[in-house]
């Protein structure tokens, strides 16, 4: 995630990834559509239909999973998609315990490397 995003453009995203057929986008998708595909995040499809590339879903991922690994640092009962406790629990940065999830010392470097390349 190299791409710098606001917090419209990540919910604009979420938006994409969310938007069914023959409905139209939201505001948000309609402000942030233009960046969004000049940086390769969104495409449209043959029937005019925006939808997330593979960049695009990665970069999503990538984000609710560091939200994930943020909110279990505060909070061990925290409700996470499956896909993202797995993922959080394959790369060791989450351990499963009685009381929840708990973040490792390896969650916690990686949440550290992560604020410290925002400054």
């Amino acid at each position: 995630m190299n791409k710098e995003l606001s917090i419209d453009e990540f919910d604009a995203l979420e938006q994409i990834s969310q938007l069914s057929k023959n409905v139209r986008p939201t505001a948000c998708v309609n402000r942030n559509v233009k960046r969004l595909s000049g940086i390769k995040l969104v495409s449209y499809r043959k029937d005019g239909q925006l939808e997330l590339t593979e960049e695009g879903k990665a970069t999503l991922f990538a984000k609710k999973c560091i939200d994930g690994l943020r909110a279990v640092s505060g909070n061990s009962q925290v409700e996470l998609s499956a896909e993202v406790i797995a993922f959080l629990s394959k790369k060791s940065y989450v351990i499963r315990s009685p009381d929840g999830l708990q973040i490792s010392q390896r969650g916690l470097e990686c949440l550290a490397d992560i604020d410290m390349q925002r400054k």
